[in-house]
């Protein structure tokens, strides 16, 4: 029992009783030691490989060819970033990956937002037809080969806008801006409307600012996507290299640090020392230029995290 206060007057003491305590067994106790024993080693997993690209990146060229190079950076310094600057186009290719990711990103949430907004109004007209119209293209897909003939006949291989109409429809983003738009109470578009608000007003001043939630979920979907993106690049980007994108880059420095590894294997004798400096550029640039592409990502997520989360539980409630 627990004593909560006492009157001067009639000299009565009141008391609440406690909430009885729950006693752990030997059974909570190895559930516990399991279960945070299994996150920690699943931790260590998903952020080992960052920390491991990190430590060959900052430590001694040298050591790092050597494969000496495991846990604890040795010869810190800082050369191979700077020396970024010198890799022919890639500051291009990280100006092309920016504005994709941006641009499409934001026309992404754009189109998403007032798709899934208008599809939400019974009076529109074909409303069903076109948002199952939308819908089925989550589960038909033509093929890799149709796909580039299809951009080719659009103009779009060896132009920038390969990168940013194709992803500005996105049916899933769109499925769920809809179903979050739908949690949203009737009565605040209702009395907009009656003050004589267009559609596009309401859209504007009422449903996009309550919808940030989900908006920044999607944003973080389509900026994700864009960035680490490479396969388009790849494809439709074959005879311009001033379009290539920063993991398009990445790409052509791994098959270059294969190809030397393979030509060793094969003629079974040591190195020459232009070889081994080859051998030592592309393995230390290839480290570098993934940390790069790593870091924008793991700066911008945790401050989108408290969005994502709310925005992609909230958007699910309905189907």
């Amino acid at each position: 029992m627990i004593k909560i206060f006492k009157r001067k007057s009639d000299k009565k003491e009141y008391y609440v009783s406690s909430a009885p305590k729950y006693k752990t067994t030997l059974g909570d106790v190895i559930f516990n030691i399991l279960n945070y024993t299994f996150f920690i080693v699943f931790t260590i997993a998903c952020i080992f490989p960052f920390y491991y690209l990190l430590i060959n990146t900052i430590s001694d060229n040298d050591l790092v060819r050597k494969g000496a190079i495991t846990f604890i950076p040795k010869g810190i310094h800082f050369k191979n970033y700077i020396s970024l600057k010198s890799v022919g186009d890639l500051m291009q290719s990280f100006k092309v990956t920016v504005a994709r990711t941006v641009i499409g990103t934001g026309l992404m949430v754009g189109a998403s937002g007032l798709v899934g907004f208008l599809v939400t109004k019974q009076e529109m007209w074909g409303r069903s037809f076109w948002y199952r119209f939308i819908i089925i293209t989550m589960y038909f897909n033509a093929g890799l080969v149709p796909w580039y003939l299809n951009m080719a006949m659009l103009g779009l291989t060896d132009n920038f806008l390969g990168y940013i109409i194709p992803g500005i429809v996105a049916p899933y983003n769109i499925i769920l801006v809809k179903t979050y738009i739908e949690s949203i109470p009737a009565e605040l578009e209702e009395s907009a409307y009656i003050d004589g608000a267009s559609y596009f007003k309401v859209f504007l001043k009422i449903i996009w600012p309550l919808s940030k939630p989900i908006l920044a979920t999607i944003a973080i979907f389509g900026a994700v996507g864009n960035w680490n993106s490479f396969q388009d690049s790849l494809i439709i980007m074959q005879n311009d290299a001033s379009l290539y994108t920063l993991q398009h880059r990445l790409y052509m420095y791994l098959n270059q640090t294969t190809n030397i590894g393979q030509v060793m294997k094969s003629a079974n004798t040591k190195l020459s020392a232009s070889t081994q400096a080859a051998l030592l550029n592309a393995k230390t640039i290839k480290y570098t230029i993934s940390m790069v592409t790593v870091i924008p990502i793991l700066l911008v997520y945790p401050f989108m995290q408290r969005y994502f989360e709310k925005g992609i539980m909230l958007g699910a409630v309905k189907g």
